[in-house]
């Protein structure tokens, strides 16, 4: 099924002026499909155009009064001849449930056998739920009835009212595209509060309700203070009315900023103890989606490739505000530690592409940028702009650009002259340089006689300027700093040369690759320790963990580096960043499994008994000792406690300790069995199924799920692929190498959207390190037959792959 093109979407701009939609969907009539009227009303420049609808069945369609033959529906459009100057469409349809978030998605609860349901509009989603004109910018306001079950509750992008009996209507919207649409309805619970004048909900699956209770005052909380800073910053009333936050199963992305009615992943009711910095990413998370009210929803992209302009800047306002006003702590530190990481990786693989791309890409493509370029890079990006103008032209320029446009459609030039009218200056050649241009340059210093000289080498022949902080350390920790213009390739700056350590872009200020020198290197496991600022600390890992990539550092030398940090490392975000590299990219990966293993792991139970008892850090390095340690007597004793040390072991715990025990072979299928007896929920079944495919004897079936099954949801789904490939079972797993290869492209006949992508990535076999792996993506990714999203995320993961692997041929060969 071909994907809309931009040529496509400006050709029917150029015909349709849309004016309004009026939706009926009726929810009782079974577990598979459900019924979908959609009305459109909307004046037309031409006598053809086409309509999107992918359905089970059109039932008929009526144009002005007049049978439309719903045979002529191809490839998701039903074609429209003879039109009006103003027209009425009438499509009557049986729309099929989604079970791979995109669409209208139906969930059932196994806690208690509830059904939800909500709608995913997001890029080529829509018409999976309703017949709609699908591109961004044919906004309009939409009139949604629907027929549900008389003990459900509707809500969506205006305000909701039953008006009989599982009878529900929602009031007329403001002008919308169609990819942030939405309808919730099931027996969700909800739990209702107003600030300023704004009418908040809360909303979550029953056998949620008593989590969601308990957090209640925090998320609201959030969410008044993001209101609050909002409406300073841009000057400008949260304009959608109602806005509820519902946190919904089966979610594919983190959040979603549906106007008025935001969805989010519920695995973010959190039943279990989580740390500090996980609350924190929470609260951006929300923050993030109610800046999208104003950047992407009250104004909207014209078009796919200026995708940056919502996640950017969403995911820079989130940052900055969230640090600047909520009660919760460590955002810019989790920007270096974890957003940037992300980005850093992305824009060095074979698939980077600039921040504002070019409009090439058709609608099904765009969803390949949603990653750490779009995101990461872009809100780095926009810090650096908001440094260079000044907040006061920054925030003129948003401002205005908002006023300009608002319920309606733009692109970056349009932003760009609106930030010049508020004062800025040269900003073309900035946007050429930054936003224009792809990779990243690599800043490094030389140590001379009389002071430092810092270093730019760049990939291309963009002048990127950066702004920074370059910090000297002396041996006890103790920083100087300077801060520095680099609009050279060489620029000296006046520190001492005799510094124990040398951090260019200590207040990770800009975007670049971050090369530290022999000394400093040296001097690591002694000085890293003894830095306060840990803003500073996630620079250097950074740099260390990209410079291991490159093979630039031993692998062996930075795990040695990471265990003489344990001991003083108190920040759960660092902690949680770090492990999760060592195991994605050190453990199996660069270094052997064994002993390395057994190396982390002795580091980090020795950190445990140092820990805080019930504090964030230590239920941070437990999750890690957990992970690693081969001790199954511990676990054990463990799972048998209600908590050892202050740690409580709860049900989330209780199931990393089975995990980990399954992998350790000590536990098999009858112990899984009797801890989903414990925990018979949702979050339960996902859980087990992530142990079942650890098991030797599971393989094969988990395999088939993730390979054939159509009806798993994703959470599930990426259970499976979490728990099906590890280091320690590498011989175990190697006869399902090739398979994936030879099987993974059938997967996107069976499932849609962004799911097609992440599921290629996540059941990779990360852990065959090996040229022949590589030699075998290689060929994949070259064969145009296999869908575009598959190709993309095997890229991604081969080009990783192809690192890990020489990063271990040469440091194996080498190592000390």
């Amino acid at each position: 099924m071909p994907a809309l093109t931009v040529d496509d979407a400006r050709g029917r701009a150029a015909v349709v002026e849309v004016r309004g939609y009026q939706l009926d969907f009726d929810f009782t009539g079974g577990d598979e499909t459900f019924r979908a009227v959609s009305t459109v009303w909307f004046a037309a420049r031409a006598g053809a155009t086409w309509v999107d609808v992918k359905a089970r069945e059109v039932v008929s369609a009526r144009l002005n009064g007049v049978p439309v033959d719903v045979g002529l529906v191809e490839d998701g459009r039903l074609p429209l001849t003879n039109l009006a100057a103003e027209n009425e469409l009438v499509v009557d349809a049986v729309m099929a449930y989604a079970h791979d978030g995109e669409g209208m998605q139906r969930s059932v609860d196994a806690a208690d056998g509830r059904v939800y349901l909500y709608g995913m509009s997001s890029l080529e989603s829509a018409p999976r739920y309703f017949a709609c004109f699908d591109q961004p910018d044919l906004k309009a306001p939409y009139r949604i009835t629907a027929t549900v079950p008389p003990d459900w509750i509707v809500l969506g992008n205006g305000p909701a009212q039953q008006i009989t009996p599982g009878r529900w209507t929602i009031a007329e919207t403001k002008p919308l595209s169609t990819y942030f649409v939405t309808l919730v309805a099931g027996p969700y619970h909800l739990i209702r509060s107003e600030y300023d004048g704004i009418p908040l909900g809360l909303g979550c699956r029953q056998s949620l309700a008593p989590y969601l209770e308990r957090d209640a005052e925090d998320l609201f909380t959030v969410t008044g203070q993001a209101f609050d800073e909002y409406h300073r910053l841009f000057g400008y009333r949260y304009p959608f009315g109602e806005y509820h936050q519902v946190f919904v199963p089966d979610f594919n992305l983190g959040a979603m900023e549906n106007p008025g009615c935001v969805t989010v992943d519920d695995k973010l009711v959190f039943r279990s103890n989580v740390t500090d910095a996980e609350r924190s990413t929470r609260a951006r998370i929300l923050v993030h989606e109610l800046a999208h009210m104003w950047f992407g929803d009250l104004v909207t992209m014209k078009w796919w490739n200026d995708l940056w302009l919502n996640e950017s800047f969403a995911e820079y306002m989130a940052h900055r505000v969230s640090h600047d006003v909520t009660d919760h702590r460590g955002h810019w530190e989790d920007f270096g530690y974890v957003r940037k990481w992300w980005g850093l990786q992305a824009d060095q693989r074979s698939s980077t592409h600039p921040v504002a791309s070019d409009p090439v890409k058709d609608a099904r493509e765009t969803l390949e940028d949603f990653d750490g370029i779009s995101y990461a890079k872009g809100a780095a990006v926009l810090k650096q702009l908001a440094a260079y103008l000044g907040d006061e032209v920054f925030l003129r320029g948003v401002n205005a650009h908002l006023a300009a446009h608002e319920y309606g459609n733009a692109d970056l030039p349009e932003f760009v002259a609106k930030l010049t009218e508020a004062g800025a200056v040269g900003l073309a050649e900035w946007s050429a340089q930054w936003l224009r241009t792809s990779g990243l340059d690599t800043i490094s210093v030389t140590r001379t006689t009389d002071g430092v000289v810092l270093r730019r080498s760049r990939p291309d022949d963009a002048e990127r300027p950066h702004r920074l902080r370059v910090g000297a350390y002396d041996d006890a920790g103790r920083p100087t700093s300077v801060d520095v213009l680099l609009d050279a390739d060489e620029v000296p700056v006046a520190l001492d040369p005799a510094a124990a350590l040398v951090v260019p872009d200590a207040g990770d200020d800009t975007w670049a690759k971050i090369r530290l020198d022999a000394a400093g290197l040296e001097a690591l496991p002694k000085v890293l320790p003894l830095i306060s600022d840990g803003i500073t600390r996630a620079v250097i890992w950074n740099s260390i963990r990209d410079s291991v990539a490159d093979g630039d550092l031993d692998p062996q030398q930075a795990l040695e580096i990471l265990v003489a940090a344990l001991p003083a490392e108190n920040s759960d975000i660092a902690v949680g960043s770090l492990l999760r590299w060592a195991e994605d990219s050190l453990l199996g990966r660069a270094l052997p499994y064994e002993p390395f293993r057994a190396q982390l792991a002795d580091a980090l139970t020795d950190r445990l008994v140092t820990c805080p008892p019930g504090s964030s850090l230590q239920l941070a390095i437990a999750r890690g000792m957990i992970a690693t340690t081969s001790d199954a007597e511990l676990l054990r004793a463990w799972l048998g406690a209600a908590e050892t040390a202050g740690l409580v072991i709860d049900a989330d715990l209780r199931w990393a300790l089975t995990l980990q025990l399954v992998r350790l072979g000590a536990f098999g299928a009858d112990e899984i069995d009797a801890e989903l007896a414990r925990d018979h929920s949702t979050e339960g079944t996902i859980q087990a199924a992530r142990c079942r495919a650890a098991l030797p004897d599971g393989k094969e079936a988990a395999w088939n799920r993730v390979m054939t099954d159509p009806t798993v949801g994703v959470n599930e789904l990426y259970a499976l692929c979490a728990g099906f490939w590890h280091p320690s079972q590498a011989e175990l797993t190697a006869p399902y190498v090739d398979r994936y290869f030879a099987e993974i492209a059938g997967t996107a006949k069976i499932r849609a959207g962004i799911a097609v992508g992440l599921t290629a990535g996540r059941i990779f076999p990360r852990y065959a390190v090996s040229g022949n792996v590589v030699d075998q993506a290689e060929s994949l990714i070259a064969d145009d037959v296999v869908p575009a999203g598959i190709r993309r995320a095997v890229a991604d993961a081969t080009d990783d792959l192809r690192r890990a692997v020489g990063a271990r041929t040469l440091w194996t060969k080498t190592s000390r």
